[in-house]
């Protein structure tokens, strides 16, 4: 047996565990932490909501682009080293964050901060991989998992109360003693195991050979997807020149990529991309179960503050209050899925959370521009806790039969395929948006017409209130206007209203195309461990 196979850290492994997890917690709850404040900025650095969007997509588009060149980096520099590396680039870029003058540089600063951030996620994820035998695995990653799925709920009602109490510049100052403290810990407690040193020395000796054809053609191929993202809906996507040839960039990269890494996995060098694991089918079906997860996960913690800010006039901590319950709904429910990953077969633990997503996704389908702050505190509660039962068991299920040396790679790919999924689905959700509410708009103004008896009669009863109960108009031309302003914004409010519920069907259906592929994975071996090696 080698001695990298019996290999134990020095120090308590839940110490460890909660080193990692508290830089989770900082770096994923600015993915959401700053929803909540984009008016705010928006406003305090004189852009338009749409361009403040980019505070959000410019952070996950970084983190997608160095979160699969993570794994590839710590072989050349080990992983405690980059790991440290990217807790002080955190720390710095977040206090840059907060004292940036401009949106411009907001956007680079926060580029660099997910950059960091990016480096984190992975490199967590595999400490734990390997601090941990199998068995108890399943209960590390809930407490990982804990911090993943509760930060973005519990960020947007953080951020709100610290831009309603104080100024939106420290929802990220807020990231500086956390990172000291992650620094602190990291330097006394992590340690690489050998075959992570191994890799390392190896490497030396050959010399710093890294893959930057691969690098250049994932950002090039990532940034320009998310260029697209953002940009396309407010362009008119392929009417738009500039769109269309981000586009035909994106998509050429991207399988270039593709290519470019499998030749030199032929080549027998080390790729930015270890392609090959694709190969493994649960690890395959994993990848798209994370990427629509974090669809989900991040489209709704954008959608229904969005939704209770525009439309029910809710303050950016209300707002964040309103969806904080299913935050703690994870948290109570995570030390349960930890309990029961060794237990029960994660397949069906994966069956059992979306199929509780979809039926969420259903009810939310009654709300209304009335419906309360309890229902829709509610609604989340139901929805997070089909989403508890999806992380732990994915990332569990994500590593079967993987070699021990990979779990770098597989902890890198994973959180790309859930942070590109929350990029993605947080342009998608907008885009969907602009567009159902267009299509609402016009169907309801069909009945805004003069021939129509009962927009006539209403239009007639505000005129008369405005001109006698109101005494609001001076003249009935003047009446009548205002009754018509009143109608056509109650029409816009219900066309925002029915394009939300658009989006929440189409949220709905992707929980439940997604269910038959959990039975392509690999059903887990008895004894109530995942083959790893």
């Amino acid at each position: 047996m080698t001695a990298d196979a019996v290999w134990k850290p020095k120090h308590n492994q839940w110490a460890i565990a909660l080193t990692v997890t508290l830089a989770t917690f900082m770096e994923v709850l600015d993915t959401s932490i700053a929803n909540v404040a984009l008016p705010h900025i928006a406003g305090g650095l004189g852009a338009s909501f749409d361009q403040a969007t980019w505070v959000l997509t410019a952070y996950l588009v970084a983190n997608a682009i160095v979160l699969p060149a993570s794994a590839y980096l710590t072989t050349f520099i080990g992983r405690k080293r980059f790991y440290m590396i990217c807790v002080v680039l955190f720390g710095a870029s977040s206090m840059l964050c907060g004292l940036a003058p401009s949106l411009p540089l907001l956007i680079f600063f926060r580029v660099l901060q997910g950059a960091g951030g990016g480096g984190l996620q992975p490199s967590e994820q595999a400490i734990l991989a390997d601090t941990f035998e199998p068995k108890k695995r399943g209960q590390a990653f809930a407490m990982y998992g804990m911090a993943v799925v509760a930060a973005p709920a519990i960020g947007p009602t953080l951020g709100g109360w610290i831009t309603d109490n104080f100024t939106w510049r420290w929802i990220f100052f807020i990231n500086v003693p956390v990172a000291l403290l992650s620094l602190f810990l990291t330097s006394r407690l992590v340690e690489d195991p050998p075959h992570i040193e191994h890799e390392v020395k190896e490497n030396r000796k050959h010399g710093l050979n890294l893959d930057l054809m691969g690098f250049g053609l994932l950002a090039l191929g990532f940034g320009s997807l998310e260029f697209v993202m953002d940009k396309g809906q407010e362009d008119d996507w392929f009417g738009s020149r500039i769109i269309t040839t981000f586009i035909v960039l994106s998509v050429v990269s991207l399988v270039a990529l593709v290519f470019y890494e499998l030749w030199e996995i032929k080549q027998k060098r080390r790729p930015i991309l270890d392609l090959t694991l694709f190969k493994n089918r649960t690890f395959a079906v994993s990848f798209l179960l994370m990427f629509i997860l974090g669809i989900i996960l991040f489209g709704t913690t954008v959608l229904i503050p969005q939704f209770t800010q525009l439309l029910l006039d809710y303050t950016a901590e209300l707002a964040g209050l309103a969806i904080s319950p299913g935050g703690l709904a994870v948290m109570v429910l995570m030390p349960l899925v930890g309990f029961l990953i060794g237990r029960v077969d994660p397949r069906y633990m994966i069956v059992f959370g979306f199929s509780i997503t979809c039926a969420a996704m259903a009810l939310m389908h009654t709300l209304d521009l009335q419906v309360s702050f309890g229902y829709i505190a509610m609604l989340r509660i139901f929805q997070a806790s089909g989403l508890a039962f999806l992380f732990v068991p994915i990332n569990t299920l994500s590593y079967t039969d993987i070699p021990r040396n990979k779990n770098n790679d597989v902890s890198g790919l994973i959180n790309l395929a859930r942070n590109v999924g929350g990029s993605i689905g947080t342009s998608f959700l907008t885009t969907a948006l602009a567009r159902r509410q267009q299509f609402h708009q016009d169907r309801l103004s069909m009945y805004m017409v003069r021939q129509n008896p009962n927009f006539a009669s209403r239009i007639n009863g505000l005129a008369f209130y405005f001109t006698h109960a109101g005494g609001i108009a001076a003249s009935d031309a003047q009446a009548r206007q205002l009754a018509l302003a009143s109608i056509y914004n109650q029409m816009m409010r219900q066309a925002a209203m029915l394009s939300y519920l658009d989006v929440i069907a189409l949220l709905a259906a992707a929980s439940a195309a997604v269910i038959p592929l959990v039975f392509l994975m690999k059903k887990r071996p008895r004894g109530g461990e995942i083959a790893m090696h």
